[in-house]
């Protein structure tokens, strides 16, 4: 599954500001939150809980928030429900993109999502105007200084995953079945192959190119959603330039 590499924007938001870390952190602990809220607070007997709790490890998030989180979400420190929401639509150049937001106020999320693609001249959709454009595939970041492509080949297909990336020049991206992210991850680490990063994501089937100045106003486009604290995770399907 060859593709535009997904790397540099993880790296991107690994590399933003304390507040902007800050803000990462705040998404995660709303993950945490209905994760627990969904399959209970043990990760042993919940892998969605078990996987989120891999991200924010992968995102440095201190362990006194990650227990901070689940006690919250299990009751021990009072809780907030938040609710799944997916938005819809396209952006300047034709770029269609995937808004995922956790929220306890759908109007408010609503409201502030169409506001940015509106701001930025792109307009929001209706569910699955562009999803059907995405595969939902889990992405595990290995350096190539640390294994050979022939070696992490191997380990991969062992530990059940679909295929490689290479194309990017410091990393190799393992693709997985969505459900089967927490499995190879385990087999590759078991292997001494060190992860870097690992996730479930939207991969588009085909890509856009922007011109400089739509990959401008992409750009502030999704650092705004980003900034959103509602908004969890932005996928699209234009390649973007260092």
């Amino acid at each position: 599954m060859s593709g535009h590499s997904k790397w540099h924007n993880i790296q991107q938001k690994k590399g933003k500001t304390d507040a902007a870390r800050a803000n990462v952190f705040t998404k995660i602990g709303r993950e945490l939150a209905v994760a627990v809220k969904e399959g209970g607070p043990d990760p042993n007997s919940n892998s969605k809980l078990a996987q989120v709790i891999a991200k924010a490890k992968d995102n440095n998030m201190p362990n006194d928030n990650i227990m901070r989180s689940i006690k919250k979400a299990s009751g021990e420190l009072g809780s907030i429900n938040y609710e799944d929401m997916i938005y819809e639509g396209y952006g300047v150049g034709g770029t269609a993109i995937i808004v995922e937001a956790l929220t306890d106020n759908k109007n408010r999320t609503a409201g502030d999502v169409r506001h940015i693609f509106d701001k930025f001249g792109g307009s929001l959709g209706t569910t699955g105007c562009v999803s059907f454009m995405f595969k939902r595939k889990g992405i595990i970041a290995i350096s190539k200084d640390d294994v050979t492509e022939d070696d992490l080949m191997l380990y991969a297909l062992d530990a059940g995953a679909e295929d490689i990336n290479s194309e990017d020049e410091e990393i190799f991206e393992v693709y997985t079945d969505s459900n089967a992210l927490n499995s190879v991850r385990k087999s590759l680490e078991d292997a001494g192959v060190k992860v870097l990063s690992a996730e479930v994501s939207m991969i588009p089937d085909n890509y856009v190119n922007p011109t400089a100045e739509q990959q401008a106003t992409l750009e502030k486009m999704f650092d705004m959603l980003d900034e959103n604290d509602d908004v969890q995770n932005v996928y699209h399907n234009a390649v973007l330039e260092d």
